[in-house]
């Protein structure tokens, strides 16, 4: 069986010379998938000329930049007809999430249907994060918990390890968010409409290698939405 880590790029160019065979030093059999939104600063390019080096090394090309989440539903949909492939793993290419948290996720996978490397349990966090943004990432998941009502910390966690079988279930149409709240809509379908079972392990979320963050104020407004509508979905669910 196979562990594919699909990898959303958009100019990462510096960053995925240094976590892609950070990966494959220490997990040669895993698979990963770079999914590009066109970055004109080359990632695409770059990517291609570690593939001869790493068989297990591809890349999905997309047209625009259309946000994170239009960018991890195109891959998935993709990978997930797969039979031979056991889970998908969603990662940051900028060196935020460890490479060294991955064996975590390929153990309880065993046990459970989605792994989330959560910075609000005990033992995790953030690292040299500014005062505003981890007040905004702590408003976000306290806002997002009493509204969604799911029985876990970190929902903008975009860290996260799924059953290839359960994204085989999902109803993609249903999910809405283009930016980082789909961390939080495609959490919400596994665990309240899937039912699948979930356990967050703790990471040190860590600062960005390379590049300028990708938050804007869409970002933002869209993390407030989504909540809303999630909680309008799971009121109805109980009528």
């Amino acid at each position: 069986m196979k562990d594919i880590i699909l990898l959303p790029t958009y100019n990462e160019r510096e960053n995925v010379r240094i976590i892609i065979p950070e990966i494959f030093a220490d997990y040669p059999k895993i698979h990963i998938m770079v999914v590009d939104d066109s970055s004109p600063d080359g990632t695409a390019e770059e990517v291609e000329k570690l593939m001869p080096k790493y068989p297990n090394l591809s890349i999905l090309k997309r047209k625009g930049k259309e946000g994170l989440g239009k960018a991890y539903v195109d891959a998935m949909q993709r990978v997930r007809e797969d039979e031979e492939i056991r889970s998908i793993i969603t990662m940051d290419a900028d060196g935020s999430h460890g490479v060294e948290y991955l064996k975590d996720f390929l153990r309880e996978i065993n046990d459970y249907d989605l792994v989330i490397g959560s910075r609000y349990v005990k033992n995790g966090g953030v690292e040299n994060w500014e005062f505003w943004r981890r007040n905004l990432s702590r408003f976000g998941n306290i806002y997002a918990k009493i509204l969604t009502g799911l029985p876990i910390n970190d929902f903008t966690a975009g860290f996260m390890c799924i059953r290839r079988e359960f994204l085989e279930k999902m109803d993609f149409d249903k999910i809405s968010a283009s930016g980082y709240s789909f961390m939080m809509e495609i959490k919400f379908n596994l665990i309240k409409v899937l039912g699948a079972r979930v356990k967050e392990v703790p990471i040190i979320f860590k600062r960005r290698r390379e590049g300028e963050s990708k938050i804007s104020g869409h970002i933002i407004k869209e993390g407030l939405k989504i909540p809303w509508l999630l909680f309008f979905k799971r009121v109805w669910k109980k009528k």
